[in-house]
């Protein structure tokens, strides 16, 4: 009953500061709405509230080239009134689908996969947080707190990675695929995910039953479960918007060929301004397949942990996705507390949060003196956006290695503490 009374206050408060925030202080969203560090062409909700308008006066809403969105949230954000007239229900809305988030959290935190699965269990076991204080850590989270605010469509995208992977971990794999076909239906990256999504549902099925079956077959049998998800989402949404080849291109081509360079904290954006157009599609097939190539290496060399295999690609799609947020990073961040018997493994951790820090608070700013000062250039914003690159990469590497040296003294009991140096 302490842990119902605690998660009650926790959430509680959560959604109490959130529409406090709104009340007292009204032009706090659409201010954030026009952050770049928030809003993107993929995720903006100025863009679809355009899309919206035109869906419900029955014109296509790709006609205007604005809106890049899936179709399926159209509909559903008609049944909302009017959010420049009527803001109080949007922020509910938006508010309670950051507690549905953080509950899925506390069920992925509850499951013990982070600390014990079917081929490891960690050495400190007992250095942890419980769910509750995990999803506080997501919920006030400052970065989680803005996308919120700013009514980012990616908070649904968040929503199906969280409950794929809470299924996941609580053994329900058909329903882990459906909320993966959600979340690649949304967006495309989130089908990068797979594989290690599929292995922590073999590895739950096999804890269960105690019985190893074809880990091929049950691989295959579930993609085809993901294919059909995101081809029932297909066809509904063509059902939506009418025109089926002109929305893919709208969403997933536009996702894919990276067309609009509005400046983000991302990497691609500035490097692609800079690009000559002859080399445009090499650079995009180079930077996509960069992204891709991330999930082998991790997955193989990681196979015993493949809900830290999840958490470590969050990170570099928080890094290297085309059109970047600080919502993907807040969705990072908020598996960092499920392995807390890591950090004291980890070696920078204060450098990597310094960056983070320093790009967060220099950010705005810089993007200020290029913009509306004019006493800077694009430079300036991007020097910044390196910075928080650097900083998520640090981490991200120090997390990596905290949980290869916890390995490796699980491996090696007699040399667990020492120093360990590369001949």
């Amino acid at each position: 009953m302490l842990v119902d009374r605690r998660k009650a206050a926790i959430f509680g408060a959560a959604l109490v500061l959130r529409l406090l925030l709104w009340v007292l202080f009204p032009s706090l969203p659409d201010l954030l709405t026009g952050r770049v560090e928030v809003s993107t062409p993929v995720n903006s909700f100025k863009r679809l509230q355009e899309g919206l308008f035109m869906y419900t006066r029955n014109v296509s809403p790709y006609d205007g080239g604005v809106f890049h969105q899936a179709p399926l949230l159209l509909p559903i954000f008609s049944l909302l009134p009017n959010a420049r007239e009527y803001p109080l229900p949007t922020a509910i809305f938006y508010s309670l689908v950051d507690l549905v988030n953080a509950n899925a959290l506390v069920t992925i935190s509850d499951s013990g996969q982070a600390l014990s699965g079917r081929l490891h269990s960690a050495l400190r076991k007992h250095v942890r947080y419980d769910g509750v204080a995990v999803a506080a850590w997501f919920l006030f989270n400052p970065f989680t707190i803005a996308t919120c605010l700013s009514r980012s469509t990616n908070v649904f995208t968040t929503s199906g990675i969280l409950y794929a992977i809470s299924n996941a971990a609580s053994g329900n794999s058909i329903n882990a695929m459906l909320a993966l076909g959600f979340a690649s239906y949304l967006s495309i990256y989130p089908a990068l995910l797979f594989i290690p999504v599929v292995l922590l549902c073999y590895d739950r099925r096999v804890q269960k039953t105690k019985v190893s079956s074809n880990a091929a077959v049950f691989a295959v049998q579930h993609f085809g479960i993901l294919l059909g998800s995101v081809a029932g989402l297909l066809g509904i949404s063509c059902l939506v918007v009418g025109d089926f080849w002109q929305f893919i291109s709208a969403t997933y081509g536009f996702q894919l060929l990276v067309p609009d360079l509005t400046p983000n904290v991302g990497l691609w954006w500035y490097f692609f301004i800079e690009m000559f157009d002859s080399f445009r599609e090499f650079f995009l097939g180079v930077f996509w397949l960069h992204l891709a190539c991330y999930v082998g290496g991790l997955t193989i060399r990681l196979r015993r942990q493949p809900l830290f295999v999840l958490t470590a690609l969050l990170g570099i799609f928080a890094i290297f996705k085309p059109y970047p947020s600080i919502s993907d990073a807040s969705l990072y961040f908020a598996f960092l507390p499920l392995y807390r018997h890591l950090f004291p493994l980890m070696r920078y951790t204060f450098f990597a949060v310094s960056a983070l820090l320093y790009a967060t608070l220099l950010g705005p700013a810089f993007y200020h003196l290029w913009i509306y000062a004019g006493s800077g250039n694009a430079n300036f914003f991007y020097a910044i956006t390196l910075v928080w690159s650097l900083g998520l990469s640090v981490l991200l590497a120090d997390t990596v290695f905290a949980a290869l040296r916890e390995e490796w003294e699980q491996d090696n009991p007699k040399l667990r503490g020492k120093d360990v140096r590369q001949v």
